[in-house]
């Protein structure tokens, strides 16, 4: 596994790259990815305004961004991603904010397609769903938890329009971005420094008990 995070890594993007890159693509009538369709090139159209939106409207919540302030750990935050993904639209400007209230953390992003063999260490339910937020430890590289690809009142609104209906199809994706829009990226913001919480109190106890 650390060989394939490492190389993967090493083809990362920082947010800004990532997102000149998307925007590059789409001036060549292009998308991110291995298929191009004039949908997924529509949907990465989309996504790049819906991502220019967000760097402007996110704000971290208080008691978070003091969290974030006072990590003392270096972390690293891998996302696999890809500019026609709707979630990971809503999701990388975020996490990019979150970032922003640390030097401790390092937000890199790597596509999907040329990933392989990174997404099939970390799939949800047996797919290759993304966003996923993989957290490393920096010096180590050692994977300390994932998140991903949805905040969970999110994943629960499809799931149960899909028990449902059987199928995700455009009615429950307007109540989906719905959802981001109300929701603000705080369930998302909670959600992630509970994780990062988790690994510090443990990590503390565990030297704790070494010492």
């Amino acid at each position: 596994m650390k060989n394939i995070i490492e190389k993967a890594l090493l083809a990362s993007f920082t947010y800004e790259e990532y997102k000149t890159l998307i925007s590059k693509l789409i001036e060549e009538g292009k998308s991110t990815g291995h298929n191009q369709s004039d949908d997924l090139l529509h949907y990465s159209q989309l996504n790049e305004t819906r991502l220019k939106r967000l760097d402007k409207t996110i704000v971290v919540e208080d008691s978070i961004a003091l969290a974030l302030n006072n990590i003392d750990t270096a972390f690293t935050w891998l996302v696999i991603s890809e500019g026609w993904c709707g979630d990971a639209a809503q999701l990388l400007p975020i996490m990019n904010k979150m970032t922003e209230w640390s030097d401790r953390i390092d937000l890199r992003i790597v596509l999907r397609d040329d990933n392989k063999d990174l997404m099939d260490l970390f799939l949800t339910n047996g797919s290759q769903s993304i966003p996923k937020l993989i957290i490393l430890d920096t010096e180590t590289k050692e994977v300390l938890a994932d998140w991903g690809p949805r905040p969970e009142p999110a994943r629960k609104l499809i799931a149960d329009y899909k028990a449902l209906n059987g199928v995700v199809d455009e009615p429950i994706k307007i109540e989906l971005q719905k959802w981001y829009l109300h929701d603000k990226g705080l369930t998302t913001q909670r959600e992630i420094i509970e994780l990062m919480s988790q690994y510090l109190v443990n990590s503390k106890k565990n030297q704790e008990i070494l010492h």
